[in-house]
């Protein structure tokens, strides 16, 4: 396991590496000025004036060695400064984390226990009207963004039923865990819709391959039920691909995090992150694009030490 852990640290940190190089040329190449963002525009700035606040914040600098000083900061603990306010990197995304995470796993969790279930409920009924039903509402949810599933959702069950809160982490005066996980219901749903439709695709045909195998015809034929032969024999033999299907859209919902915490007004690294392209604020924007690479490669790592504990025969180097 360490040697396994030791050789994967050494390919992530290169692939770490190469991710922030790209963001950091895309952020810079991008069209508008940082000083331009944030400066008030009742306040008339001279060139001489506004040169002056480039060279203050290091913008004066040639590409390269902008980076190499912002990678210098990063490895003793440093995400510089926010350009718009002066507040510590680190510390905004700090407060920031904790609602993300926990909208992130909620959607996960969620998202993958009614995958896996809606997928062994049309593999069981295959060919007949529930299952194609069930995959055409697949097909229709696959297609529509994370964005539109939460505006329809905030309009639905918060502004018509009045079900959910139309929006926020929680309740004024009622910040209980209680009162949290109220206000993170809707969200968490509209994020996993997506996600869902993917696993349920994948474990209706995982389940319909196996099912055709000869160990299946055998536990059939010794007479167990047909729910005890797809939970007990076949479910376990789909299990690695989900979990690869579960951790490659782990990113996805990061990235959707974005759009349904706006939709939402949920705190957290979404919101801060279009503040941040708002205000070209790079120091910010790059520090979200750190946690966001890293907490995809610590993901897939974690899946691949999943894997050995599924099928023992798989072992890790």
């Amino acid at each position: 396991m360490f040697n396994y852990l030791l050789n994967r640290l050494v390919v992530n940190i290169p692939t770490l590496f190469a991710i922030l190089l790209a963001v950091f040329l895309l952020i810079n190449i991008a069209p508008g000025d940082p000083v331009d963002a944030f400066v008030p525009p009742s306040a008339s700035l001279t060139i001489e004036q506004k040169e002056i606040l480039r060279h203050e914040l290091g913008l004066d600098r040639p590409l390269p060695v902008r980076f190499v000083l912002w990678v210098k900061q990063v490895a003793v603990g440093d995400l510089g400064y926010r350009y718009k306010d002066g507040t510590k990197v680190i510390s905004e995304i700090a407060q920031r984390v904790p609602p993300t995470l926990m909208l992130a796993f909620a959607g996960l969790a969620g998202g993958s226990l009614l995958g896996i279930v809606l997928g062994i409920f049309s593999a069981r009924r295959y060919n007949t009207a529930i299952d194609h039903g069930l995959s055409l509402l697949a097909y229709l949810a696959i297609s529509c963004p994370a964005f539109l599933v939460g505006i329809l959702g905030l309009y639905v069950f918060s502004l018509q039923l009045g079900w959910f809160p139309a929006g926020g982490y929680s309740t004024p005066g009622r910040d209980g865990w209680s009162d949290i996980a109220y206000h993170l219901i809707l969200p968490a749903a509209a994020l996993s819709v997506q996600f869902v439709a993917i696993l349920m695709r994948y474990t209706r045909a995982g389940l319909l391959e196996v099912m055709t195998q000869d160990y299946i015809r055998t536990a059939t034929a010794k007479g167990l039920s047909s729910r005890a032969v797809i939970l007990r024999h076949a479910f376990p033999n789909v299990l690695i691909p989900l979990v690869t299907v579960i951790a490659a859209n782990f990113g996805a919902l990061i990235g959707g995090a974005v759009f349904v915490e706006t939709v939402f007004s949920w705190p957290g690294m979404g919101t801060l992150f279009l503040d941040g392209i708002e205000s070209r604020d790079y120091p910010l924007i790059m520090g979200i694009a750190l946690f966001m690479a890293f907490a995809i490669l610590a993901v897939n790592m974690l899946t691949d030490i999943i894997y050995s504990w599924i099928d023992p025969r798989i072992t890790l180097r």
